[in-house]
């Protein structure tokens, strides 16, 4: 019997864990905190795939390569759309309650970049915590073991090939397969929507283990986090049902960069947002919500409504104010459309993961889809797996680092400062340089306070060198020293460790 470690309990891990169970192997799954505690309970939007008999799934992954630059990999855009509804379908019948219309079909929202309404969303705006409950429920009932709180250290390799994990506090597990499903990386950045606990940890492991990673220098901003308080995610959702951004003068700034105005792609509404706050000495943007009125806003966005009203503002009645945050990582561990790297034994799914789907760019509720359709290829491939098709990388290209010996001590925080204001939303040369030589200072001097700090430092040394690397702009890397945007026929660059 294959046994099967599945690091990280989100939509794509524990997809991943019940089809490897369900095929028969022996599967044990380690998460770092509690089991509800990923990425995936916070997904607000909801999760888009084609189920409306006037939808296509030609026109989904025209919208995903759309919002992707050109940059997508076809092949992984295809399986994605393609195999969407039938996850839903695994979904809903795995006790995923989503939101009906009164005739009972599926209620759809419309989120930006997509030409139709096609986002399944549970509860308003709470889709994420009902997939990680109703998932959660079902590893439990099949008696799938959960080992809580017990943090990834590293992968063990042994002549090649991934043999299982080591744990931060020493114990280790052994597998004949383990599946890195531990998101992104968004404790890179001084301000994100992400939870404390997305610290790289995954993709700094697959990194020591010899394993490619690409596309690191796409990270994704989203326009409108709370800017009162700590961040907190105001879905591309409350666009699509009609919000729209105003700067302090009133005025609808976002159609000056694209001609569909809020609901462009996240990352041109995200630098329209910098500009405007650039331009009105930083102050947030604002979003103005106040036509939907208290009803429709309380019914259709109950968990943001909550915030909102937390924080002391009452968005019925007046703009809230939002600043763009670090959202999502495109990039991570490179695999083939089974979630297998480019080292034996070991599997990377959901955001850990660099399918290429999502191109330079990701289309909104993109990420649930994903994490559910990669998640299940990749359960069913640990369980008839014998050889190892290594996914193609291209050669690295290298970019001389210089040393920055008067580098500030190492922080988190000042790590996170130095990321948002030099490798961030918006990068040039000269910021670029200045990163890379503080973090090669940091990693000089050695020893860090903690296991996440170590990941983060060199997950963000990864980040930096692909930004330095791709020198002109596509997508979510915009550089201000670029002549032209990227070639869209371009491949994305891939980076081997």
């Amino acid at each position: 019997m294959t046994t099967v470690v599945v690091v990280g309990s989100g939509i794509a891990g524990l997809t991943a864990a019940l089809h490897a169970h369900e095929a028969g192997c022996r599967v044990t799954v380690v998460t770092k905190g509690a089991l509800p505690d990923t990425n995936t309970r916070w997904a607000q939007g909801g999760i888009a795939a084609v189920t409306d008999p006037a939808d296509t799934v030609a026109s989904h992954a025209a919208d995903t390569i759309t919002a992707g630059a050109g940059l997508n990999d076809s092949d992984a855009v295809e399986v994605l759309v393609g195999e969407g509804p039938a996850r839903i379908a695994e979904l809903v019948d795995r006790g995923v309650g989503f939101d009906r219309t009164a005739d009972g079909d599926f209620s759809r929202g419309l989120e930006a970049a997509h030409a139709v309404a096609r986002v399944l969303h549970a509860g308003g705006d709470a889709t994420g915590a009902a997939i990680q409950a109703a998932l959660g429920e079902a590893v439990r009932a099949e008696g799938i073991p959960v080992q809580e709180h017990a943090l990834l250290r590293d992968l063990i390799v042994e002549r090649g090939r991934v043999t299982g994990i080591e744990l931060a506090d020493g114990d280790r597990l052994t597998a004949d397969a383990v599946v890195l499903a531990t998101g992104g990386a968004g404790q890179l950045y001084a301000h994100t929507t992400n939870p404390l606990g997305a610290t790289g940890d995954g993709i700094a492991a697959a990194i020591r283990a010899g394993a490619a990673v690409a596309d690191l220098e796409f990270v994704q901003f989203h326009p409108t986090a709370l800017a009162v308080g700590t961040p907190f995610l105001v879905s591309e959702a409350v666009r699509g049902e009609g919000a729209v951004l105003i700067d302090d003068a009133g005025r609808r700034f976002a159609f000056d960069a694209h001609p569909d105005g809020e609901l462009a792609p996240r990352d041109v509404v995200a630098r329209a947002n910098a500009r405007a706050m650039a331009a009105q000495d930083g102050h947030p943007v604002r979003l103005d919500a106040t036509a939907l009125g208290a009803e429709r806003l309380a019914r259709r966005f109950p968990t943001i409504d909550a915030a909102v009203r937390e924080r002391g503002l009452d968005w019925a009645h007046e703009p809230i104010p939002v600043t763009p945050a670090a959202h999502y990582l495109m990039g991570g561990v490179v695999t083939d459309l089974d979630g297998r790297t480019t080292v034996p034994g070991l599997y990377a799914v959901g955001e850990t993961a660099r399918t290429g789907v999502h191109g330079a760019n990701r289309l909104a509720s993109n990420s649930l889809l994903e994490g559910a359709v990669f998640g299940a290829r990749a359960g069913d491939a640990v369980a008839r797996d014998r050889d190892w098709p290594i996914p193609p990388v291209a050669p690295a290209r290298p970019v001389p680092v210089a040393v920055d010996t008067a580098a500030e001590a190492f922080s988190r925080a000042a790590l996170q400062r130095l990321m948002w204001d030099d490798a961030g939303l918006v990068r040039d040369a000269s910021g670029l340089d200045r990163a890379a030589a503080t973090l090669a200072a940091w990693r000089a001097a050695g020893l860090l306070p903690s296991v996440e700090d170590d990941n983060l430092l060199l997950v963000a040394t990864h980040v930096v060198d692909a930004a330095r690397a791709r020198t002109a702009s596509v997508g979510a890397h915009h550089r201000s020293d670029a002549a032209e945007p990227a070639s869209l026929s371009a491949p994305p660059e891939v980076l081997a460790c």
